[in-house]
């Protein structure tokens, strides 16, 4: 008992009073160093939403190992305190405020944070690694600071969605459940996300009545009634969980109904969102743009802040136009609102009075100055949002280009002090096949290193929703219900990653074993991490920028289809096209030329022996994990992902063989190299006919992005096959209509 009073008096003096502790009998602790016995913890906590969160992981997680946790608030002065939180910003300064420090000793555990935020990953990593089986009593020490402030996830919304598809309209029930919310939440959280960013041309249609423009609402009192509940519900619980949220649209919209009362704007009936202002859209349209922005900000007191995007229906209007529009709106309406917001400026998408996408230095310094410019109830930093390689961030880890081309350094040098800059991680190219990278994701940070004016990322699609999972076949593998948790790998990977790029590789080999059993995670990672590697080789050798110009899961594009479906990517254009990382890698046609590769990059035929090499590991390691038996219908899901995108892989090397042995045929009239080139493309056709077995194996085909036609890989196989014909045709007639 004496021993107890001392170590509560040592805790109690270490520790401020804001603190949570956890206590339980030091018999039961030390005691059982190797057989935990069934104990009760009593937790002591402040009436803090966020941490009552997180003791709730860690009460759930506690019970696997057959402790409860008693929750009260006065601990009995005879009782030791075993684990202590605190929230301390000014001792913890040196890690940040979303950063914690462990310490576990004979005296206990104790675990600070610089912010609530911070001290609940401190709880959550400690809930983490029970769940993973580590004793309660032997997680060892950590500091973890925020690699970046800024952690968001991209989340297009199905309701006045960007585009108009089946593919985005058939999630419109399931975001408006807010289990569904719940769920979403939780997992960014568990993954260190602490922002949420929510898109949609015109979203206040959803959440107000607009004080002098009511006929702009759709909706009776109780279905508006319904919608504010959905949001409120939204924000509320992304706060609870320490994650913020933004609001962002797309400029120069309004209702359709307000656009038919009032006769502006006419592209709102439809939503057609590229396009010339013109006329139609004057004063009227800034007033009521300025007020919505205003009386949101009031009506939703949880919503962290909004965002924009200066490009769409702003075609024929000059740069300065544009900036000069947001000023009379956005920044004229968040001033008036009764409360401050945090905002995102995503940077102008033209340099011109174009849509579609210009670069330029002068334009970079003249919003650099709107931004500085900015005062008046925005508060924080501003976060200034870039495409980091347009719309396939999935590609290469360094920067070559953003929406609209090369991007200058004026808005960093000189250094700001009014704004960071964000990188928007688009993923246009990999829906269907489970990823996970986290070499990839610590390659970018690394660039990142040493950038002070870098706040963070967002990851996301721009019509890819993480919402109703239509993608997936019914069956005893589907163990999960919504579509962001068949990619939960995905999410574990970047999320972790842009929060501590120092996590290692045995923390994924854990989390992997804890889904799939003792001994499966090295192994495993390994495989995937191979795997994986294969389509972020394929968006560096074969350049896309906006959305449309690369789906790289399916080897095509889905430009220049009057139905809606998608191009493939054939031999004559696989050859010519140029790749985004000249750094590493070089197109078919310049390696035929000169037959000869720069330093440090890899030519078509070292790629193709690279993929090849990987793939076959990758293949081995997922053959013996096969071998040890105990696969469950869920692994097996997981597993088959990894042997499609070997398949792709392969598909890849005799297509990048075939193409150098057809391009060298014709500019020779090698007859020898021609008969090379049919021959690797047979064998491509033979790796893809086992991507299409594989690849539909659990999945449907389903309607991807914004096309009207359903995907498939074996839909695709008459233009693979078309290939071998092409390479057939007699060289002089290839040679003569070059």
């Amino acid at each position: 008992m004496a021993i107890n009073q001392v170590l509560y008096s040592s805790m109690k003096h270490m520790f401020t009073a804001h603190t949570i502790k956890i206590l339980a009998p030091l018999a039961a602790l030390f005691a059982c160093a190797s057989v935990l016995q069934a104990v009760e913890l009593t937790v002591i906590a402040p009436d803090s939403p966020t941490l009552r969160f997180a003791l709730g992981k860690l009460e759930s997680a506690l019970q696997r190992q057959s402790v409860t946790m008693k929750r009260t608030l006065n601990p009995a002065p005879d009782q030791g305190a075993e684990i202590v939180v605190t929230v301390d910003p000014p001792l913890m300064a040196g890690v940040g405020a979303d950063g914690f420090r462990r310490v576990n000793s004979r005296q206990g555990l104790k675990i600070a944070g610089g912010s609530e935020r911070g001290a609940m990953y401190g709880l959550l990593d400690v809930a983490e690694q029970i769940r993973m089986g580590v004793p309660w009593n032997k997680i060892q020490s950590r500091t973890a600071r925020a690699q970046f402030e800024f952690r968001a996830i991209k989340f297009n919304l199905p309701w006045s969605a960007y585009r108009t598809s089946p593919a985005l309209e058939q999630h419109q029930d399931t975001c408006k459940d807010l289990r569904y919310w719940e769920a979403f939440l939780d997992m960014m959280v568990e993954n260190r996300f602490n922002v949420l960013s929510l898109w949609s041309l015109h979203p206040y249609t959803y959440m107000i009545r607009p004080k002098n423009f009511p006929e702009a609402c759709p909706f009776n009192d109780a279905e508006l009634a319904e919608w504010k509940k959905l949001w409120t519900g939204i924000f509320a619980m992304a706060k609870e969980r320490g994650i913020e949220t933004y609001l962002l649209n797309w400029n120069i919209f309004v209702s359709p109904e307000f656009s038919r009362a009032h006769n502006v704007a006419p592209w709102s009936v439809n939503l057609s969102h590229i396009g010339k202002e013109a006329d139609d859209a004057g004063e009227l349209v800034v007033r009521y743009t300025r007020e919505v922005v205003t009386q949101l900000l009031e009506e939703y007191p949880d919503l962290t802040g909004l965002g924009i995007t200066l490009g769409e229906r702003m075609g024929g209007m000059t740069p300065d136009q544009r900036r000069d529009w947001l000023d009379q709106t956005f920044f004229s309406g968040i001033a008036k609102a009764k409360r401050p917001a945090k905002f995102i400026y995503r940077a102008p998408l033209s340099a011109d009075t174009r849509s579609g996408g210009t670069t330029s230095e002068e334009n970079d310094r003249r919003s650099r100055a709107q931004i500085e410019s900015l005062a008046n109830n925005i508060t924080g930093p501003v976060y200034v949002e870039f495409k980091h390689n347009w719309s396939h961030a999935h590609s290469s880890p360094d920067l070559f280009l953003v929406h609209g081309g090369t991007l200058s350094d004026a808005y960093w040098d000189p250094p700001p002090t009014r704004h960071k800059v964000v990188w928007t991680m688009r993923n246009e190219d990999i829906f269907i096949l489970r990823w996970g990278q986290p070499d990839f994701v610590r390659e970018f940070v690394h660039r990142q290193s040493g950038k002070d004016y870098v706040g963070g990322a967002i990851i996301g699609s721009e019509c890819y929703i993480p919402a109703l999972d239509y993608i997936t076949k019914e069956g005893p593998h589907k163990t999960w219900r919504w579509a962001f948790e068949r990619q939960w790998f995905f999410y574990a990977v970047w999320g972790q990653l842009l929060y501590d790029p120092a996590i290692p590789d045995a923390r994924f080999e854990a989390m992997l074993e804890e889904r799939f059993g003792k001994g499966a995670g090295k192994d495993l990672l390994v495989a995937w991490k191979l795997a994986s590697r294969v389509p972020l080789h394929f968006a560096s050798f074969h350049r896309g920028t906006w959305d449309g110009s690369l789906y790289t899961e399916g080897f095509s594009s889905w430009i220049d289809r009057d139905d809606g479906g998608r191009t493939f990517f054939g031999i004559d254009a696989f050859i010519k096209h140029p790749v985004l990382d000249a750094k590493r890698y070089v197109n078919i046609a310049d390696y035929v030329k000169t037959n000869r590769v720069s330093e440090g990059v890899m030519s078509p035929i070292e790629l193709a022996a690279k993929l090849d090499r990987d793939c076959a590991t990758a293949m081995k390691l997922v053959a013996e994990l096969r071998a040890r038996g105990g696969v469950s219908p869920t692994f097996d899901c997981e597993l088959t992902d990894l042997e499609a995108w070997c398949a792709y892989g392969n598909y890849f090397a005799e297509k990048l063989r075939g193409g150098v042995a057809l391009a060298t045929a014709r500019a020779k009239g090698d007859l020898k190299q021609q008969r090379v080139a049919v021959a690797s493309l047979e064998k491509a056709l033979v790796h893809w006919n086992r991507l299409a077995v594989l690849g539909a194996k659990f999945n449907e085909l389903p309607v991807l992005s914004n096309s009207r036609q359903p995907f498939s890989w074996a839909g695709l196989t008459p233009a693979v096959e078309r290939d071998i014909e092409l390479a057939k045709a007699p060289l002089a007639f290839i040679n003569s209509t070059r």
